[in-house]
């Protein structure tokens, strides 16, 4: 399977201020596939070493050693004799090795000719620990899900990813039926990698989710192996509330949704903890539609979405059946689906952070918002095909912004200000 990332790695092997690179990703979002993959195909060697329950590298890093003598300690562990330049260090599952993470400082200013990528799926919790991270030091790099143009690619339908890439917006409404097919499948798959790459070898959709189902398992137990004991049925609440709370017309997050009387205070500590593991991402509230966007932010206010459309698909105990046949699938779970999709292309193949927009006293919100350089741009997502949109015409006629996007199951439509874009089209943004 082919990653974007691949692209970004190879930017940053040729970089002439390179630092060791940290990926940062919740487990099993392909972080150790893209590294080993990237050493394989760009370095004449690699030397791999996971820090997982390896006491021998942890005790190797705590000893106080030179950058030489760790890198000889590094060869006799991998086996593989490392040399500059030509041998990609990779450091996995770090978060485990406070120590290994605080080397990279030393790796960088002292021996910058030695590429290392690092990569682990607990490190937004580490961080927030007693360990002192090398900020400035390194470079960094997000890994998401699989996003709709990687997974056309895996599932070797080239053609519609061409047309998307190229931006040929005749080819893509040709083909229109053809792109929605497939977002009815990547609504059902979403992007794990392990789940896009058994259905582009099987097709076998009852198998799909039960590897769903066990990675929702694998993430549950990770909350008993880091969280306190006092912690993990809030983390439990939250992370089961979310399907929930989407499902509702107003998605901010609710925390009387939880539990009667529940109040922000007991959570706030359970919803950071999933938002630093990246299981979760959080979109906060703008109270102003201006620049900068960030200056508006509501810390009080957010909407939750989980960190793959697959993985809501199969807590909300959605069959096959519901999501692929007929045209009334995005009415099913009242648009929970297409809004987390749209949130998570935003995410991992945009260069936009999103918002949404709305205050206590109006009587419309917008789904989203970005800011795209000068310009203030309203985001509607619409889980059907019908255009009707009040709220995005009353913000319109009361804001003014050079461009609106209603993202639908509809083809491209450009017209005054309001421009409908397909859904699958959110790459193009």
């Amino acid at each position: 399977m082919d990653r974007q990332r691949m692209a970004d790695l190879v930017c940053w092997k040729n970089k002439t201020n390179r630092k060791p690179l940290i990926i940062r990703g919740a487990r099993q979002t392909g972080k150790t596939w893209l590294m080993k993959s990237f050493g394989a195909t760009h370095f004449a060697k690699t030397a791999y070493v996971s820090f997982y329950q390896n006491n021998r590298m942890k005790h190797l890093f705590e000893q106080g050693f030179s950058i030489q003598q760790l890198i000889t300690g590094l060869s006799i562990e991998t086996g593989v004799e490392i040399t500059p330049e030509e041998t990609l260090i990779i450091f996995d599952e770090i978060q485990e090795s406070p120590h290994a993470l605080e080397s990279l400082k030393r790796f960088g200013e002292e021996a910058p000719e030695y590429p290392l990528v690092a990569a682990g799926s607990l490190l937004g919790v580490l961080l927030h620990g007693n360990v002192s991270f090398p900020v400035g030091k390194v470079d960094n790099m997000d890994l998401y899900p699989m996003n709709f143009r990687e997974f056309l690619g895996a599932v070797d339908e080239h053609g519609l990813l061409q047309a998307l890439n190229s931006r040929d917006m005749d080819m893509i409404n040709t083909f229109h039926e053809k792109y929605l097919y497939w977002l009815k499948n990547y609504l059902y798959i979403g992007g794990m990698p392990e789940v896009v790459q058994y259905f582009s070898e099987h097709k076998d959709y009852k198998a799909i989710r039960e590897i769903q189902n066990n990675l929702l398992i694998q993430y549950r137990g990770d909350f008993g192996k880091h969280i306190t004991t006092g912690q993990l049925p809030r983390t439990q609440m939250v992370w089961e509330s979310i399907p929930v709370q989407l499902a509702k017309e107003n998605k901010k997050f609710f925390f009387g949704q939880i539990k009667k009387g529940a109040r922000s205070a007991e959570f706030v500590e359970s919803i950071q903890w999933l938002v630093d593991c990246g299981l979760i991402y959080k979109v906060h509230r703008v109270n102003e539609p201006h620049v900068p966007l960030s200056f508006y932010k509501d810390f009080s206010a957010y909407k939750l979405f989980l960190l793959d459309v697959g993985l809501l698909s199969a807590m909300s105990e959605l069959d096959a059946g519901t999501l692929l046949d007929g045209n009334d699938l995005f009415v099913e779970f009242k648009g929970a689906l297409t809004e987390q999709f749209v949130l998570q292309q935003l995410i991992s193949d945009t260069s936009y952070h999103p918002y949404y927009y709305g205050t206590k006293q109006a009587t419309f919100e917008m789904d989203f918002m970005i800011q795209k350089e000068k310009n203030i741009i309203p985001i509607e997502v619409k889980s059907s095909s019908n255009l009707r949109s009040q709220s995005l015409k009353a913000f319109c006629d009361k804001h003014h912004p050079p461009l609106a996007v209603k993202f639908s199951a509809l083809p491209w439509i450009i017209q005054p200000v309001i421009t409908n874009m397909p859904l699958y089209t959110v790459c193009l943004l």
